[in-house]
């Protein structure tokens, strides 16, 4: 087999297992959502690097992600500095902004995804962040990720400090055998699901955990 078609075979793969992740997470109705989201978000708020962290970023959910509302609200009240992405299609790339008050200071953005308006909030470099909750489509135990597709997040996370931690909030439908990683697909280091913490020990032993791989 040619590199071409080895490329082409992975690109198809890709595209087959985000249809098939997409299609599973939005099979799930609002109650189940929400349930297992709080379930996810009491997991990784109850995580050792939690309580060490003082600036974070953290998608806001569409679309049937896990909701992150619960984790957001319990950030701020904690004191902690919490930034939203705007994302950036002309430039390919996510800003941090700060967000005072939630969901008051967000607005639809970019798909319709709510974020802060990057006119009143402030920006926060990316090496500012101690922690980054990431979303995704699906991931593996070994910490790779399938996103949707754009590339942003690959591009953003390299940017941040070599010990911030990044961190996948994902129901356990979202966990698959491979995720057909690429040169440039930044892995991440902690998943969190509604039954399991799983260290991947991608980027090494950074985040905090028991031994890598559980």
């Amino acid at each position: 087999m040619s590199g071409k078609e080895e490329a082409d075979k992975t690109v198809a793969a890709k595209k087959a297992l985000r249809r098939a992740v997409l299609a599973a997470r939005q099979a799930l109705d609002e109650v189940t959502i929400q349930q297992k989201s709080a379930a996810i978000c009491r997991r990784l708020m109850a995580l050792p690097v939690w309580e060490k962290v003082r600036t974070l970023m953290a998608y806001v959910d569409f679309r049937g992600e896990v909701a992150t509302a619960s984790l957001i609200l319990q950030a701020l009240a904690g004191g902690k500095t919490v930034a939203a992405p705007v994302t950036i299609i002309s430039e390919k790339k996510l800003i941090p902004v700060v967000i005072e008050r939630y969901p008051e200071d967000l607005q639809p953005g970019v798909w319709g995804i709510r974020e802060p308006d990057p006119e009143r909030g402030r920006h926060l470099a990316p090496e500012e962040l101690d922690l980054v909750i990431v979303p995704g489509v699906a991931y593996d135990v070994k910490g790779n990720r399938l996103g949707y597709g754009g590339g942003f997040y690959d591009r953003f996370l390299p940017r941040t400090r070599p010990d911030t931690v990044f961190v996948a909030p994902a129901y356990e439908l979202q966990i698959r055998d491979y995720c057909y990683p690429g040169p440039h697909d930044c892995p991440v280091d902690i998943i969190v699901t509604e039954e399991r913490v799983i260290y991947t020990g991608a980027r090494g032993k950074r985040a905090g955990g028991p031994d890598q791989g559980r």
